[in-house]
């Protein structure tokens, strides 16, 4: 009877994170902004049927699609059902999806995804594979091929949010991921692109130092190098992102605060090196595990703040495209999406004459 009751309560479960996912899908459709989409931790591929596809945080993994990249039009959630073993795994984890990442190797389109609540490091990365991008082929089919990692409270000073893959120029795959906590972390993965291969270490953090867990547990505030009181777990840099360009990999990653609106802070650095697993410079010399880190778009007179990006080359051509708090929308996160290029010294600079879609 105990059973029985618990594969009821578990399929109840289930059957009403489906409803949510539709209902949220349908009201997704019904306020749908073609050309100032609402996203939120954008990624972008190109499909075998030459259009843009961007997966972004939301019910079970949002999309929409463009021929163009200026006027898109939303595509089914990702994750349907939402898997159990997140659920299971993730106090608090209801089908809102975070932050996803989307790339194509060995003949497989690869999402990874995150599933956690605010303010804990109890967190997973998951994996989906599918054979296509396009939703009118008959091979489109989602699979969810489960956790690839877990970060617990109280046991890892990281964070298992914001993954992206990328692979060195020897075929192996790294996957770069984390918030906060002790910063952005980079560990190797296996062929399979699933299993880790040994153990997650800093690229990036705001603090001068490594944070421990006794700070992040114990204590309310704490000074970091005599002067500087931050609140525990603090260390606001998140959204990795990293591209190879010439002899050079870049770090893109995300400083202060995102989710507030107009009391939104975010911005975008970058820092770069020749290997993949850093140390990552910027163009000053200081290396992004002492809160180094060139700004590439925070503030300004049109947004509040924009990050959480990613960067793709399409034809040749780079592509920056993030999310950004618009002034003129009181503060709602829309698509920011530009041409960019790298300067005669190698540092990606944003061709702001280019936006998608015109102003």
């Amino acid at each position: 009877m105990k059973l029985l009751l618990t594969f009821a309560l578990a399929t109840l479960t289930l059957s009403t994170f489906a409803q949510e996912s539709e209902q949220i899908q349908k009201n997704f459709v019904r306020w749908f902004d073609a050309e100032h989409p609402d996203v939120h931790d954008p990624v972008m591929a190109r499909g075998e049927n030459g259009r843009y596809y961007i997966f972004s945080t939301g019910m079970g993994v949002g999309c929409i699609s463009s021929a163009d990249m200026k006027t898109w039009q939303p595509e089914r959630s990702v994750l349907n059902p939402i898997p159990q073993w997140a659920t299971d795994s993730i106090r608090g984890y209801r089908g809102h999806t975070w932050a996803p990442d989307i790339s194509h190797h060995n003949g497989q389109w690869l999402l990874y995804y995150s599933c956690s609540t605010f303010g804990k490091n109890g967190s997973a990365i998951g994996l989906a594979t599918n054979q296509t991008l396009d939703p009118t082929s008959p091979l489109f089919k989602w699979e969810d091929q489960g956790c690839v990692m877990v970060s617990h409270q109280h046991v890892d000073p990281y964070n298992c949010i914001d993954p992206n893959l990328i692979v060195d120029e020897k075929g192996t795959p790294w996957l770069t991921f984390g918030s906060f906590w002790d910063g952005i972390q980079i560990v190797r993965l296996k062929k399979d692109f699933k299993t880790l291969d040994g153990k997650p270490q800093t690229i990036s953090r705001r603090v001068g130092r490594k944070v421990t867990l006794a700070e992040i547990d114990n204590i309310e505030h704490y000074t970091i190098e005599g002067n500087d009181t931050i609140e525990a777990g603090d260390n606001a840099v998140e959204a990795p992102f990293i591209i190879k360009n010439g002899k050079y990999y870049y770090l893109f990653v995300s400083f202060d605060y995102c989710c507030r609106g107009e009391r939104s802070t975010y911005r975008t650095v970058v820092g770069r090196s020749k290997k993949v697993t850093g140390p990552y410079i910027d163009s000053k010399g200081q290396p992004m595990t002492k809160g180094g880190g060139d700004t590439l778009i925070g503030p300004n007179a049109e947004f509040f703040g924009a990050g959480h990006n990613s960067a793709y080359q399409f034809d040749g051509q780079w592509y920056f495209l993030s999310h950004a708090y618009e002034k003129a929308r009181n503060g709602q996160a829309k698509i920011f999406l530009r041409k960019m290029h790298f300067d005669k010294d190698g540092w990606p600079v944003l061709d702001d004459d280019t936006a998608f879609p015109a102003p």
